[in-house]
C-alpha cells in the first residue's frame, strides 16, 4: 500500500497505472484501513481529484469511491476533507464522473454522522437540487441514492427534511416518480423511497398533498397496473412497493381527509397487482392490503366498491398467504362490517363464514382475535349470520378459545350472542 502511494506521489510516467492498481487494492477492507492511516494519503488523492488532468481525476474519483464503501466509520471520517470537492464536482465534466461523486457521497453519508453533519452546512441540499433536472438517468439514480441515505438518518426529521421542504426537491421527486418508466425505473424507485421517508416523518404531508401527491400517485399506480398484463418491465415490483407505501401513509394521515379519492379503478389496479406478484413477490401482498385497509377504514365508497365489483372472493383467497396477510384481510372485512347491516348482509351472502371457521382454529392469537372481532360485527348488525354460524358448528371453534387468556372474554361474549351457553356443545 505504501509503495503504491509513493508511486502516485512521485508523479512517475506510469502514475495512472499505479493509481489504477491502488483502486483495486482499496477494495480490501484492511487495505482501506491501512491506507487512510498513511501520512498524506487522502491529501494526495484530493490533489489528483482536483487536478486539471481528466484521466487522473477519474482514477482518483474511483479510489475515493472504493474508500467510501468501507463500513469502518474511521475510514469515512478520514474522507471528510474531500466532501466539499465532491459537492463542487456534481456539475462534473462527464456523466460517469458526476455519478461517481454522487455514489461516493451517498456511501459516506451512510457510514458517518460526522460526514452528514459537515455536508449540510456545506450546502448538499442546494447541490443536489441543481442536479435534479439532469437528463441523464444514471445521474438521477445516483442523486436519489444520496437523498434516500440522508433522509434515513436519525437526525433527518429535524435537520434534513426541513431543508428539503424549503427547496424544490419535493415537486421534482414527485415528478420523477410519476414519470415512472419514462425516466427509468431505477431513478423512479430511488425517488419513490425518498418520498416515503419524507412522508414517514409526518411533517411533510400537508406540503406533499398541496403538490397533488395523492392523485398523482394514484394515477401512477393505475398506469403501473396497466403495464402488468403486457410485458411488465423487470424490477417493476421495486417501484410498486414504495408507491403503495406512499399512498398508504398519506391516506393514514388526518390531513388527507380533506382530499378524497373516489375511484374504483384503484381497487381493480390493486387486485391486478396482487394477482401478478402473488407468487414471485409475496411481499407486495402485504403492501396492497395495507393500502386496501387504509382505503376502507373510514370511506364507505371503497367498501361498497369492493362488494359491487365482486372482489371479496379474491380478497378471501388471500387469507392463507401469511400471518400478516390473514390479519389484514380480516381487518379489511371488519372495515366493511363496521359500515352497518346492509354491508354485513352482503358479507353473509358470500361464502365468508365457511372460510372463517378454519381461521378460528389457527393457533395464532392475533389472527383469531381479528376473526372474533369480525364475527362480533357480523352478529351485531346481521343476527342471521349468528344463526348460520351456529348451524355450521362454529360454537365448537369458539369454545376452544375459552381457555386462551387474551381471547377468552371475546369468545364467551360471542357464545352469548349466538345463544350458546358454555359447554352446551358436548350435549348437542
Amino acid at each position: 500500500v505504501l509503495e503504491l502511494l509513493r508511486g502516485v506521489q512521485r508523479g512517475s510516467e506510469d502514475r495512472k497505472r499505479t493509481l489504477s492498481c491502488l483502486r483495486w487494492a482499496l477494495q480490501n477492507k484492511e487495505t482501506q484501513q491501512k491506507f487512510v492511516r498513511l501520512d498524506g494519503s487522502i491529501r494526495t488523492l484530493i490533489g489528483l481529484f482536483t487536478s486539471s488532468l481528466a484521466d487522473m481525476q477519474m482514477e482518483a474519483a474511483r479510489c475515493l469511491h472504493e474508500l467510501s464503501h468501507s463500513s469502518d466509520p474511521a475510514v469515512a471520517e478520514a474522507c471528510l476533507p474531500v466532501t466539499s470537492y465532491l459537492l463542487i464536482y456534481l456539475s462534473g465534466h462527464s456523466v460517469e464522473f458526476t455519478e461517481l461523486c454522487l455514489y461516493t457521497l451517498g456511501n459516506l453519508v451512510v457510514e458517518s454522522k460526522a460526514v452528514r453533519k459537515q455536508l449540510l452546512p456545506q450546502g448538499i441540499i442546494p447541490a443536489l437540487t441543481s442536479c435534479i433536472q439532469s437528463p441523464h438517468e444514471p445521474v438521477l439514480e445516483g442523486l436519489g441514492y444520496v437523498l434516500s441515505q440522508l433522509l434515513q438518518a436519525k437526525e433527518a426529521p429535524t435537520e434534513v427534511i426541513p431543508l428539503v421542504l424549503d427547496s424544490v426537491l419535493p415537486q421534482h421527486m414527485l415528478r420523477l416518480v410519476c414519470s415512472g418508466l419514462k425516466a427509468g425505473i431505477g431513478a423512479a424507485v430511488e425517488f419513490a423511497w425518498c418520498l416515503h421517508y419524507v412522508i414517514c416523518s409526518h411533517t411533510a404531508d400537508a406540503a406533499l398533498l398541496s403538490l397533488g401527491a395523492l392523485p398523482a400517485l394514484t394515477s401512477l399506480l393505475l398506469d403501473l397496473a396497466s403495464e402488468i398484463p403486457q410485458d411488465a418491465p423487470e424490477g417493476l415490483e421495486l417501484l410498486v412497493c414504495p408507491v403503495l407505501r406512499c399512498l398508504s401513509n398519506l391516506l393514514a394521515e388526518e390531513m388527507s381527509c380533506e382530499v378524497h379519492i373516489q375511484d374504483e379503478r384503484l381497487l381493480i389496479a390493486l387486485f391486478l397487482i396482487l394477482q401478478c406478484f402473488l407468487q414471485q413477490h409475496p411481499f407486495i401482498v402485504q403492501e396492497c392490503l395495507w393500502l386496501l385497509n387504509n382505503l376502507t377504514a373510514d370511506e364507505p365508497f371503497f367498501c361498497s366498491a369492493l362488494l359491487s365489483l365482486d372482489l371479496l372472493p379474491a380478497l378471501l383467497q388471500l387469507l392463507p398467504c401469511s400471518q400478516m396477510a390473514s390479519v389484514l384481510v380480516l381487518t379489511v372485512l371488519c372495515n366493511i362490517a363496521e359500515k352497518g347491516p346492509a354491508y354485513c348482509q352482503q358479507l353473509h351472502r358470500l361464502p365468508a363464514l365457511p372460510l372463517l371457521l378454519p381461521t378460528l382454529m389457527l393457533p395464532d392469537p392475533e389472527v383469531v382475535g381479528q376473526c372474533l372481532e369480525l364475527l362480533h360485527l357480523l352478529f351485531l348488525h346481521w343476527p342471521e349470520a349468528a344463526a348460520d354460524f351456529l348451524r355450521q358448528g362454529g360454537h365448537r371453534a369458539l369454545e376452544q378459545h375459552q381457555s386462551t387468556p387474551e381471547l377468552q372474554e371475546r369468545a364467551r361474549a360471542l357464545l352469548d350472542m349466538v345463544g350458546q351457553p358454555p359447554g352446551a356443545s358436548a350435549f348437542s
